[in-house]
C-alpha cells in the first residue's frame, strides 16, 4: 500500500461559503416558491418549492466533506471501501461529503503515549440521561510519542530473572501502510516492543560475567545489561524498527528506564554485591598497607641508626599489617622496658 498524499484540497473556506449561500438559497426558494403557490403562479412555484424543500433536507450532505487538519495530524479517507488519499498538513480542506475517514486505533487507550492518555484525548463527548456516549477522533497524530511498557520479567544469559522496562520513541511516518497493512499499529508496536526487549536481554547478563558473548563474533566481551545499557538500548531499538517498517512506524529512540534484579532473588543478589565490594575494598587495604609497610622498612634501614634482625622485622611488619587493615581504632602498648 503507497501512501497518496492530497495535496489541492484546500478548499474549505470557499466551499463553505459557497455551500451556505446554496442552503439560504434553497430557504428562499421554499418561500418564494409558497408565495407563488399562494398567489395562482402553480406552473412556478411548484417547482421552486420542491426544489426548496429538497435542497434544505438534503443541503447538509456537503457540509460532511469540510475537513480542518492542525499541523502534526493526518486523515486517511476511503470511498466506497477503496482508499483515495491523506490530507497531512495543517489547513481547511474539502473532500467528497462520503468519503469515510479510517483509523483502527482511535479506541485504542494504552494510557501510555500522549495521543491516547484519559486526560488529553481527542473525542467528542456526549452526555445524556441513559448513557455517556463517546466519539473517538479519526485523525492519527504525526507527533513524536512514547510507549513506556510495562516492566517485563525476563532471564538474563546466566539465568537470573530481572525485571526490565523500556521506553520508546515514535511516530507514524506512512499512514497508510500504519491503517492497512496491520490490524492497530498501536497493539502492534507494543506487542513488537515487549518481543524485542526479550530476544535482546536474554542475551546479556545482569552483570559482567566471563566467557560471555554478548556481540556473536565468538570472542567474550565485557557486555552487561547494567554496564552496557546504552548499547542494549540500541540494539532494542533497532530490532524494534525491523518489525514495525511494514507498519509505517519510525522507532527514533529507546531508553531503559528500570533495570533490577527480580524480588525473589533480589537481596541474595545484594549480598552477593556487597561482598565483592567488600572483598574488593579489602584488596585495596591489604596493598596500601603493604606498601606503607615496605615503605617504612626502607626508611629505616637507610641511615643504619636502627638494625632490626629477621624476627623483629617480622613482628613490626605484622604490628602495622594489624593497625593499618584492623577496621577499629589501635589501642597503643608502651613498652617502657628494654627493646631486646
Amino acid at each position: 500500500m503507497k501512501e497518496i498524499v492530497l495535496e489541492n484540497r484546500k478548499n474549505g473556506m470557499a466551499m463553505l461559503f459557497l455551500i451556505t449561500i446554496l442552503y439560504a438559497a434553497g430557504i428562499a426558494a421554499c418561500i418564494f416558491g409558497a408565495i407563488f403557490l399562494e398567489g395562482g403562479r402553480t406552473a412556478l412555484g411548484a417547482p421552486l418549492l420542491t426544489v426548496g424543500i429538497l435542497w434544505v433536507c438534503l443541503g447538509w450532505i456537503p457540509y460532511c466533506g469540510l475537513k480542518i487538519l492542525k499541523p502534526q495530524e493526518a486523515l486517511v479517507l476511503t470511498l466506497f471501501g477503496k482508499y483515495i488519499g491523506t490530507l497531512k498538513n495543517e489547513g481547511f480542506y474539502y473532500v467528497n461529503p462520503f468519503c469515510s475517514s479510517i483509523n483502527p486505533a482511535a479506541k485504542t487507550k494504552l494510557g501510555q503515549s500522549g495521543d491516547v492518555d484519559a486526560s488529553s484525548r481527542s473525542s467528542v463527548v456526549l452526555n445524556t440521561q441513559a448513557q455517556t456516549v463517546e466519539l473517538p477522533s479519526k485523525k492519527i497524530s504525526l507527533k513524536i510519542m512514547t510507549l513506556n511498557n510495562f516492566r517485563q520479567k525476563i532471564n538474563d544469559c546466566l539465568g537470573n530473572p530481572i525485571e526490565i522496562g523500556v521506553a520508546v520513541m515514535w511516530r507514524v511516518t506512512d499512514t497508510a501502510k500504519a491503517v492497512f497493512n496491520v490490524d492497530n499499529y498501536k497493539e502492534y508496536l507494543s506487542l513488537q516492543c515487549d518481543s524485542a526487549v526479550r530476544n535482546v536481554v536474554r542475551i546479556y547478563p545482569y552483570d559482567v560475567a566471563p566467557n560471555v558473548d554478548t556481540t556473536g563474533d565468538g570472542v567474550a566481551d565485557e557486555g552487561s545489561l547494567r554496564g552496557s545499557s546504552e548499547i542494549v538500548a540500541a540494539r532494542i531499538r533497532d530490532e524494534i524498527q525491523q518489525k514495525v517498517e511494514e507498519a509505517g512506524l519510525e522507532v527514533i529512540e529507546a531508553r531503559i528506564t528500570y533495570l533490577a534484579y527480580a524480588p525473589e532473588i533480589a537481596a541474595v543478589m545484594l549480598q552477593r554485591q556487597q561482598a565483592s565490594a567488600v572483598v574488593d575494598a579489602r584488596k585495596m587495604i591489604v596493598d596500601g598497607a603493604v606498601g606503607m609497610v615496605e615503605l617504612a622498612l626502607a626508611r629505616l634501614s637507610e641511615n643504619e641508626e636502627i638494625v632490626l634482625d629477621e624476627e623483629r622485622k617480622a613482628a613490626m611488619v605484622s604490628n602495622l599489617l594489624v593497625v593499618l587493615c584492623g577496621n577499629h581504632d589501635v589501642q597503643p602498648v608502651v613498652n617502657s622496658g628494654s627493646l631486646y
